[in-house]
């Protein structure tokens, strides 16, 4: 590993679609870090997502940020994404049912509702804030939907559910850490209260789901169900939220594909894989090797960190013709690695797709090319990144 490049992924702002990490992917798949071995090819990052030997560690990671304790600590360790074998696969069936295609399905006149009314919102404001007025409450109001949160807390909830992801920026930004912490706080004690009157009175969601599977099968601790349901809340919005965001910069700068998708709606999914591929709400994933791994003649040794840089092998040349241009109308034959892969492959990829796909319908058939009013703050960082609020003209 001493023989290859070097990058330093952790310095504020590090960009992995830059100029210095495309020249070290013209001759290498992978580079050394400050944190260990960071993978930039598609092909391999394929196959180590996949690989056992590579897993997830939340405290590993939290340690690197220099968090050994607190709530943080409690929430992040045991978190589903950290669960292997078959303990993983125990919690993970119990949500299974949450994310069915019946689920989906059911879901779709509620989406196209919310994405109608939330443009809307949008169309009447001249210098709308677009993640306040759409890419928050979308992702909130769907999740929502499924946990049975009723829509007067959707204010208060939707803040907890979106400083939740600054987990990922941690090593980057340890001035993060409070706002994480009253996050997490928040949730907890909304969780609690909400699992209490799910006791009492369940219905047809997925907390009532789960207080049932506690009740009846005692498979699941009150500890477990509570990290779990505020697991699905940090998967559920941030990201989604992130990637709308992304995407109107991206249609920003390009109006003609915009202008396009309004004359071809029936590229919508494809849309959706191009603007995943092209800005990927999470940038990077971290694995934690738990034994020596050869791998192409890079020896990963045990205990070291693997950087899984998604948003460099989204830009692979080896994988994608053109990785450099954003264009919805060429289909990719790859699919994007924003959702992970293997055993730990997003629960709630099918539920993102929707909304997304649903969204560039509503907005593109009302609305014409965005463009960007002054610099926005963005949430920067190996995770999970995008503006954190978004100022547009939408064209007549």
């Amino acid at each position: 590993m001493a023989d290859l490049p070097f990058l330093d992924i952790t310095v504020p702002g590090f960009d992995l679609a830059s100029g210095e990490v495309t020249a070290v992917m013209g001759e290498n798949w992978c580079a050394r870090t400050p944190v260990g071995l960071a993978v930039l090819g598609y092909a391999e990052m394929q196959d180590l997502m996949r690989d056992p030997r590579l897993v997830q560690d939340g405290r590993a990671y939290l340690e690197l940020a220099g968090v050994t304790s607190g709530p943080v600590h409690d929430w992040f360790v045991p978190l589903i994404l950290h669960r292997h074998g078959q303990d993983h696969a125990r919690l993970r069936r119990l949500v299974n049912r949450a994310f069915t295609p019946a689920v989906i399905h059911g879901l779709l006149p509620f989406v196209r509702e919310t994405t109608a009314s939330l443009t809307h919102d949008l169309a009447s404001d001249e210098l709308p804030d677009f993640i306040e007025t759409f890419a928050d409450p979308l992702p909130v109001r769907v999740m929502s939907r499924l946990l049975g949160i009723p829509a007067e807390d959707y204010d208060s909830f939707h803040r907890w559910s979106t400083d939740i992801g600054l987990v990922y920026a941690l090593v980057q930004y340890p001035e993060f850490l409070p706002r994480l912490e009253t996050a997490v706080r928040g949730l907890f004690a909304y969780v609690d209260g909400l699992v209490r009157s799910r006791e009492a009175d369940p219905g047809d969601d997925l907390v009532s789901h789960l207080v049932r599977a506690q009740d009846r099968e005692t498979l699941i601790s009150p500890e477990e169900l509570r990290n779990l349901i505020v697991s699905i809340v940090f998967a559920a919005h941030d990201t989604t939220s992130h990637q709308l965001g992304q995407s109107m910069v991206a249609f920003a700068e390009h109006p003609r594909q915009w202008l396009m998708l309004r004359e071809r709606p029936e590229l919508a999914p494809q849309a959706v894989e191009e603007l995943l591929r092209w800005c990927p709400a999470v940038t990077a994933a971290y694995r934690s090797a738990l034994e020596d791994i050869d791998y192409k003649g890079i020896r990963i040794p045990a205990g070291s960190f693997v950087a899984m840089c998604v948003r460099s092998a989204h830009r692979d040349h080896r994988t994608f013709h053109e990785a450099d241009a954003f264009d919805i109308t060429v289909p990719r034959r790859a699919a994007p690695l924003v959702f992970g892969a293997g055993p730990h492959f997003c629960l709630g990829a099918a539920t993102a797709r929707t909304e997304l796909r649903e969204a560039l319908v509503a907005l593109t058939s009302r609305l014409g090319p965005p463009s960007v009013s002054g610099e926005p703050p963005w949430r920067r960082g190996l995770g999970i990144c995008g503006p954190e609020s978004l100022r547009l003209r939408f064209a007549h």
